[in-house]
């Protein structure tokens, strides 16, 4: 007979020592009737479940403590056309002097908006350009990874182009830029993004795509003319090196302007903030590629590399 509290209710029983759950005991004593394989699917499928049970409670902590974080860092509300008064927030750096200044749309990578992408606006505002960081998952950012990936995964694609859209037009309204000169810089999903809205936009007249997803073929390129900088790691195991092959090849067979650079002993996500930058090295050597780049496609010549 069974132990039972005060108010009738099975109390856990004592096993090995220690007080357990009675579904517990239960699943316990079953295993023991079953062959060494299937314990072992049994403990493997208990385990899994309860990580991922852990996973999610992490995930949803790290939404509520982080509701502010994008607040924190823009400066700036974007008007969404046709959007019934819908707006994204967004980082904004501006150059020294009245312009008009070449300007850059800056998409952030799958963790949102964070301080690393600041540092980078700023950076390229002072080489002379109007940056704008458009926050493309309104009101979400992340350093926890798990979080980063279930974000990136369910952001609606249509409205990602459709905030870049917003930024890019909300760039071209301005009396300090020249309205020809609008170039974009995307990583990691930001990358990948960013260059689905080139295919879409003939009018930015550069994109600078680093270690993001790319298209690997003549067709999925279609007209697309823009000239191109590519930037991926060897040891990167998110961005397959051969479809960044196929990538170069479908951009010289169209005769895109392009320049596609593997940095050696590097994986992915690489060129991190600005000390990272300023340490030299492949981030170093990366960003003065993107100035070089940008210095020639969008200012009419290049940037001084520092």
């Amino acid at each position: 007979m069974g132990l039972s509290g005060p108010s009738g209710t099975k109390k856990p029983h004592l096993v090995c020592g220690f007080f357990v759950p009675r579904m517990s005991v239960r699943v316990y004593f079953l295993s023991m009737k079953m062959s060494l394989p299937m314990r072992i699917v049994l403990g493997v499928v208990i385990v899994g479940v309860s990580f991922a049970a852990i996973v999610a409670v992490s995930i949803v902590i790290d939404a509520a403590i982080g509701g502010g974080r994008v607040e924190e860092l823009t400066n700036t509300d974007i008007s969404i056309a046709g959007a019934n008064g819908a707006v994204i927030r967004g980082y904004v750096a501006v150059p020294d002097g009245p312009g008009p200044h070449p300007a850059v749309i800056m998409v952030h990578e799958f963790f949102g908006l964070r301080r690393s992408i600041i540092e980078k606006a700023d950076l390229l505002a002072s080489d002379g350009y109007v940056v704008i960081a458009p926050d493309l998952y309104r009101g979400a950012s992340t350093g926890w990874i798990p979080r980063a990936i279930v974000l990136s995964a369910t952001v609606d694609r249509n409205r990602v182009i459709t905030d870049l859209d917003a930024a890019f037009a909300w760039l071209r309204d301005r009396d300090d830029v020249a309205r020809d000169s609008i170039g974009l810089v995307g990583f990691c999903f930001g990358g990948r993004h960013g260059m689905r809205y080139a295919l879409e936009n003939p009018d930015l007249a550069a994109v600078a795509v680093f270690y993001g997803a790319v298209p690997q073929s003549v067709e999925e390129l279609g007209s697309f003319e823009t000239p191109v900088l590519g930037v991926f790691g060897r040891r990167d195991r998110s961005i397959p090196l051969d479809g960044v092959e196929r990538f170069a090849s479908a951009l010289s067979e169209i005769g895109v302007s392009h320049r596609v650079t593997i940095y050696d002993d590097v994986g992915h996500a690489f060129v991190t903030g600005a000390e990272a930058i300023a340490a030299g090295g492949a981030a170093g050597a990366a960003w003065n590629e993107l100035r070089v780049f940008f210095g020639e496609k969008l200012s009419g010549s290049p940037a001084t590399v520092r």
